[in-house]
This record gives C-alpha cells, structure tokens and sequence, in this order.
C-alpha cells in the first residue's frame, strides 16, 4: 500500500493528539506477541491489526468449537475443528495485508516462551490461565518487556499493565484464587469479554505509543453485574520473590520429587512415570509429607491451582525448591 494509502486509512487515528505520524510509525514498527486466541483475543487482534501493528504473533493450541461462537467473534460456523490461529490469522489477513502474520499452533508454555517473547516489543496475555500469566509475567520481567494481561469470568473481569516499567503481576497478585472455575465451569457472557478485551488492545495500543499516564502500572476492573469499573495504579507495588516457579512436564527430571495431584478418573496417566499420586488434602492439612534431602518438589494439577496450594501449604515446613506443572489433559486423559 502506498504511503498515501496508509496516511488515508489511519487518518482517524493519527489525528489525534500524541498519537501523529511518529505513533503511527512506532506502530508500524511493533512487534506483537498476543498469547491466547480466544474471547480476550477475538478484539484484541482485530483492533491491534487494524490500527496498524505491523507484526503480530498468534500462539494458541486450540481448535474452535461451537460453544466458542457466541464470544469468539474471530469465527464463523464454518472454522469450527480449524486451529484458532489459522482461522484468525485469515480474518486479519484480509482485514489488513500491511500486516505480517505468524501463527504458533501451540500451546504457550515454560519451553516456548523465552524465544517468544525474546522477538516481541509487547506481549499481551489473552490465554486467561493461571499458569500462562505467571509464565509470561516471569519472562517479560527478566526480558524487560512489557505484559498486557486480562481475565474474564462470568460478567466481571481486569485488564492491566505489568513489567516493563512497573511491577509484575505477581506484585498485584502474589497468590492465585482459593478454588478454580473456568468459562466452561462458571460460564462467561460475550460482551464482558470483549469490552475488556478491547480495553487490553487500548492499552496496548497506548504503550505501544507512549501514552501518558502510561497503562503500564495500571489495572482496569469491572464488574457488569452491578455496572461499575474503577481502576488503581500499582508503580510503588513491592516486588515479591517468584518462589513457586512453573515448568513444563517435559523438565521434570529422574531426581525429582514429582506429586500428581489429578485422580486417576481425571488423568489416567500421570505426568511423569515416577510420579506419586498424593491427594491435595495430604498438604493442606499439614500430614508432615517432605520430598528426600536434596531433591526438588514438582507438583502437577491441570490448571496448576492445586499445584499452587500444595506447594503453599509445603514451603511453610520445607525450605527447597518447588516447581509446578500445569498439565492440562495429558494424552490419554
């Protein structure tokens, strides 16, 4: 497209004021890693590749289904069984041949993620698990690179910047909720979804053009069930030691501890072969289990939730490393 051409698409938007041609070039220029191609992600890669983002990297493992349609507004009936970043990725390309596309038909996780974000300028974590936020927030921290995460659930949820800058979510959220539900479990209605997601690609779209106030050190809530949103900043936020780490199960090694947390009914095989299988409540309720001297701790869970509270309950007697695994539905579950 010529350079005309693109001055008249983004004519709407380079007028406003902090934004001019000097934004819309630093657009051009970014790099985006957007993790998750779902509800968070269905506006955010429509706005970001609409406005002009020059680079996109889609990562998601999933393929749609029919209950993804009435939030997932990426995809039509027709791209049902397709691999999410594929469908996506052919929306955006005709929404915006200016800009690139890469797709990662897999899930993000402890292996993947240092090259990922390694090529970013901004990531924006869309995949609204547990274990993705703390893996990416963990990363971009080391990396320097910024983080726009959000979460949704039912009619209420958070969109917020973190690293870079400011702190990371661990210093907003040090410790993860006391029980799981997911929009599967708890259920989640397609308008919450996308008005936050829209407001994560707002931040992004602020950061990535330095905005000020800057979104990064701030958080956006709300709850439209009671139609309220506030929001707070969190710049002084005390930076908390990432204690309990999460890997993937393919570096649990022979010297490790390793507790599968998931019944058999849930996850007939275990995450590594020489796993135990303890229940949760052994930890919780302080029954005095301890790894051998000198090994690490791994507990595996499928969100990584019971992973978090057995390790929790552990480090309050035991001093040695813990890791985590959030294992998902390992084959043959």
């Amino acid at each position: 497209m010529a350079g005309g051409d693109k001055m008249n698409r983004y004519t709407r938007q380079i007028c406003l004021p902090g934004m001019g041609e000097a934004g819309q070039a630093a657009l051009d220029a970014a790099h985006v890693l957007v993790v998750g191609a779902g509800g968070l992600g269905a506006p955010v890669l429509q706005y970001l590749a609409g406005a002009g983002v020059g680079h996109l990297t889609l990562v998601d493992g999933d393929t749609v289904s029919l209950t993804n349609l009435h939030r997932q507004t990426l995809f039509r009936e027709a791209d049902i069984d397709r691999p999410k970043v594929e469908a996506a990725a052919d929306t955006l390309r005709r929404l915006n041949t200016n800009c690139t596309i890469d797709t990662v038909l897999a899930p993000l996780d402890p292996v993947n993620v240092s090259d990922l974000v390694a090529q970013a300028t901004l990531v924006l974590d869309c995949a609204d698990s547990f274990a993705v936020s703390y893996i990416l927030s963990d990363t971009c921290r080391a990396a320097g690179v910024p983080l726009i995460s959000a979460s949704v659930l039912g009619v209420s949820g958070y969109a917020g910047g973190f690293c870079g800058t400011a702190p990371s979510l661990r210093a907003v959220f040090p410790d993860l909720p006391d029980r799981a539900a997911t929009c599967a479990t708890a259920g989640v209605m397609g308008p919450v979804v996308g008005m936050i997601g829209a407001a994560q690609a707002q931040m992004a779209l602020a950061c990535l053009t330095g905005q000020t106030p800057s979104p990064l050190g701030q958080v956006l809530t709300f709850d439209m069930q009671g139609y309220r949103s506030c929001g707070f900043r969190f710049d002084a936020a005390p930076e908390p030691a990432a204690d309990l780490r999460f890997i993937a199960a393919s570096q649990i090694t022979a010297r490790d501890f390793v507790v599968e947390l998931r019944p058999p009914e849930e996850a007939p095989n275990p995450v590594s072969p020489h796993a135990q299988r303890i229940p949760l409540d052994d930890f919780t309720s302080g029954a005095g289990l301890v790894p051998p001297d000198g090994g690490r701790a791994v507990f595996a869970c499928r969100s990584g939730l019971r992973a978090w509270q057995a390790a929790t309950h552990l480090r309050q007697r035991w001093p040695g490393e813990i890791a985590l695994v959030a294992a998902g539905n390992t084959p043959g579950t």
